[in-house]
């Protein structure tokens, strides 16, 4: 007998993880073993609430369009589910409201947090004896998850840091001789810095940018760093810095914390962009600007990467695939096979090897003195941020909004 599926976006959205839901739809539909997709209105609290989107009342056309869309179509949170021993109570609920909808299958689209939350669900299932397949689908602009090549996401975050750096290079260069002489471009990373790295990529268009890359893996040393502007700056006119949110100092503190905690408990930071141009304000004197990249650099489906669009459907099919043959508490991952073609398939990981494991940039990709990237990380970096880029407009896009019906509820509300 079929049942239906749950599916909802999780965590930080990105300008592709549309396109994974779009896939997974698509190919539910294929599936003999997969009646409904329900999709969870704000990620896991479309459970909790029994807020459940029925997507089979969507035309196939708005599905399919799913694909060109940024953002989480059907709304995303942050929200940590506790233990199961903390909290059985959340865990009773959400399988009360997929026993009361029939659901067998669940699709968790999301991060690190996200591959948490999956795998607690998947094994409170076998606690509480209930029988669902859950089905983890990897999502994050950070790329810090464990086992996979690469997160969908990153790819098209990387292509927008890297182009944005060649441009504000550019610009700076045109005015150093008597204006801005520092561009600081504040990008994500709280303790990875993949999209930092990636910038180093820009060289190979424009080689005088970055000139220095901060990076969470490596303690920040202002004076050091002040030294490498200032000759920087000495040297060719003006200097270029690309800095990841999550860079510390030499005690172990965000340079950017601001002291308040998100959902998942991790710290907020306030803006280390700012926080740098200060620096080189009163230490330096120099003329400086910033930017932070923050939502856009996430959201820019405009300048999406075609590799990670189909790394994005290609994760979302192959979830869906490994649901319809009882595979449980796995995630689809993705295996590069080569650089140059390059190359990659989709293969089944366990989440036990994915849940709560970050994933840091390796030191073979850093230089030794800290602030670049080696010819090893250009290699890696370089190809996800190619393949050809789909469009469904010339001057701006237009996005329908769906029918986003909601199912009607069985159950007593959740308090």
């Amino acid at each position: 007998m079929s049942k239906n599926a749950f599916y909802s976006q999780s965590g930080g959205v990105t300008s592709v993880i549309n396109t994974t839901a779009s896939a997974v739809i698509l190919e539910a539909k294929k599936s003999k073993k997969i009646n409904k997709v329900f999709a969870g209105k704000n990620g896991i609290l479309g459970a909790l609430n029994e807020e459940l989107y029925d997507t089979s009342v969507e035309s196939t056309s708005f599905i399919k369009n799913l694909k060109f869309r940024p953002g989480g179509v059907f709304g995303s949170c942050r929200y940590k589910l506790k233990d199961f021993s903390k909290n059985q109570k959340e865990y009773q609920r959400i399988i009360d409201v997929f026993r009361a909808h029939d659901i067998g299958y669940f699709f968790y689209n999301g991060g690190n947090d996200s591959a948490d939350t999956a795998l607690k669900i998947s094994e409170a299932c076998k606690k509480l004896n209930y029988d669902l397949n859950c089905i983890a689908i990897p999502k994050t602009v950070d790329n810090d998850l464990a086992v996979t090549d690469c997160c969908p996401g990153f790819g098209s975050v990387a292509k927008y840091v890297i182009n944005s750096t060649i441009e504000a290079a550019l610009d700076v260069e045109s005015m150093a001789v008597s204006s801005t002489k520092v561009f600081i471009l504040e990008v994500m990373g709280r303790h990875a810095g993949w999209i930092a790295a990636s910038s180093a990529v820009a060289k190979e268009s424009y080689p005088h940018a970055p000139d220095l890359i901060l990076l969470p893996e490596i303690t920040f040393k202002e004076r050091d760093f002040l030294k490498r502007v200032k000759d920087t700056v000495a040297s060719k006119g003006f200097c270029v810095v690309v800095a990841s949110e999550g860079i510390k100092n030499n005690k172990g503190r965000f340079i950017a914390e601001s002291g308040l905690k998100d959902a998942f408990g991790h710290s907020q930071l306030g803006g280390v962009a700012p926080n740098l141009a200060n620096i080189i304000s009163k230490k330096t004197g120099l003329k400086n600007h910033w930017a932070v990249a923050d939502y856009l650099q996430r959201s820019a489906r405009h300048i999406a990467s075609g590799v990670d669009l189909d790394q994005a459907f290609a994760v979302g099919k192959h979830a869906v695939r490994y649901a319809s043959k009882n595979m449980h508490g796995v995630m689809p991952v993705i295996k590069r096979l080569s650089n140059n073609p390059y190359k990659w398939t989709i293969e089944p990981a366990s989440l036990k090897k994915i849940a709560n494991v970050e994933k840091k940039l390796p030191a073979s990709f850093i230089t030794k003195d800290g602030y670049g990237v080696t010819k090893k990380g250009i290699a890696y970096f370089k190809p996800l941020i190619s393949g050809k880029l789909e469009h469904k407009f010339s001057s701006m896009p237009k996005y329908k909004k769906g029918k986003l019906k909601l199912v009607k509820k069985k159950l007593p509300l959740w308090v």
